[in-house]
């Protein structure tokens, strides 16, 4: 028997989610944008770290890429067991091993050693970013996921924004001190927030809502109401692993993850590759396509909501973002054109990922959705892989970037298509 929450068991029921969203959504944002640097930081190390090396290009694409794998074997097992061992403590666990190994990465002398590093980093961070997503669905109900995702994950976008020009003042700045290049004080120093984030967690993250002991009684009663209409309809992992809706889900998510993250790797290099020189230069440069994704990203988000659709106002800007890729790499040699189309082309691929992940939260109920949506992220997040090393191979086969973008233009196209001819059953 589903139960209907009465609005009037609460004061205010926009106070109530006001109050959820400030203790939530702000640590969450900022453990989340940390993931996203940590990952994706390499993309400025490599200016300095290739040469110091003397790494080819293939291997640095592989080496950004492999990172993927790591967290792909071990992202399911991580998601399964989150509902028993809880959110507090898989969110300190994964915060704290993975910044300890990101700032091992200073340690890195030879190609093997780089593979072995990112290789752990994927391992010890598997299950971060589809916990939250399980753990927000314990949180909010349809009407409000979508927002609650786009704010958390414009950590990735402010990521870039912020983490640009950081990692480009660290590694211009500290070059030499105590010894060490700028990329070696990039890594330690953008590693230990994680480690201090891992200990708050444990503090500032009630595992459910009946947990939370800043919500009253009666608070927890309404939300327990609430949100037992969206988890009415259970499923059981296995259902899930059976449903070839989850398979279609995830094979346009890989598309996806493939284009964001080639472009997160290699966008220091491209934007250098159009004849900017200064290091801190480039790192402004390259935090303008971010900043265009934030804002797309909160309105996708909140249009979604308010319309209650899903696949267009995903699929839409896939459509876009392939076409906006694809002229960036044609617009070789104008700097101020192609700043425009990789701006456009991001934001649009990070409206797609944020609406994207409201609906298998929406279709996937119950304890089973932490499974479920780490089974999507783990088969789609293995494009994570595949798109910077395609840009390497590219690279280093052709001597030019272009090739290996336009490839990676066709993913998002690919996404668009698929999510535009699968519509997924009514919200239950």
């Amino acid at each position: 028997m589903l139960v209907i929450p009465n609005e009037s068991a609460v004061d205010d029921t926009s106070t109530l989610y006001n109050k959820i969203n400030w203790r939530l959504l702000p640590f969450l944002l900022i453990c989340y944008l940390f993931a996203y640097l940590d990952r994706v930081n390499i993309g400025f190390a490599k200016l300095q770290m290739q040469s110091d090396l003397g790494f080819s290009d293939a291997a640095y694409g592989v080496g950004a890429g492999i990172f993927f794998l790591g967290y792909v074997l071990f992202e399911l097992p991580s998601n399964l067991l989150l509902p028993r061992v809880g959110a507090r403590k898989t969110f300190s666990r994964i915060l704290v091993l993975w910044g300890i190994t990101s700032a091992c990465m200073l340690f890195v002398r030879d190609v093997p050693t780089f593979y072995a590093m990112r290789f752990l980093l994927g391992i010890f961070e598997a299950g971060f970013a589809p916990g939250m997503i399980y753990y927000l669905s314990c949180w909010y109900g349809p009407q409000r996921m979508g927002r609650a995702i786009a704010i958390v994950f414009l950590a990735g976008p402010i990521g870039g924004i912020v983490g640009g020009p950081a990692s480009a003042w660290l590694i211009t700045t500290m070059s030499g001190t105590a010894g060490l290049a700028g990329w070696q004080w990039m890594f330690l120093i953008e590693a230990i927030p994680c480690v201090l984030l891992g200990f708050l967690a444990l503090s500032l993250v009630p595992n459910r809502p009946a947990d939370a002991a800043w919500l009253t009684d009666q608070e927890k009663r309404f939300l327990a109401a609430e949100l037992g209409v969206s988890v009415a309809h259970k499923h059981s992992f296995m259902a899930v692993a059976r449903d070839a809706r989850v398979y279609v889900l995830a094979l346009a998510y890989f598309c996806i993850i493939a284009a964001i993250y080639a472009m997160s790797f290699w966008l220091p290099t491209l934007i250098r590759a159009q004849g900017v020189a200064d290091t801190v230069q480039l790192g402004w440069y390259t935090a303008l396509p971010y900043l265009g994704a934030a804002f797309g990203m909160y309105y996708m988000g909140r249009r979604s909501d308010q319309k209650g659709e899903r696949r267009y106002h995903s699929a839409v800007p896939a459509f876009f973002a392939a076409l906006l890729l694809a002229g960036s790499a044609l617009a070789d040699g104008n700097l101020g054109l192609s700043l425009v189309l990789l701006t456009l082309g991001t934001t649009a691929l990070w409206m797609t990922y944020t609406v994207f992940w409201a609906m298998p939260a929406e279709y996937i109920k119950g304890p089973a959705a932490a499974g479920g949506i780490a089974l999507i992220n783990t088969i789609g997040l293995s494009g994570g892989f595949w798109g910077p090393a395609i840009i390497g191979w590219a690279k280093t086969a052709t001597g030019s970037l272009h090739p290996g973008v336009l490839v990676m233009a066709l993913m998002p196209l690919i996404a668009s298509l698929i999510l535009l001819a699968n519509k997924l059953p009514e919200r239950r």
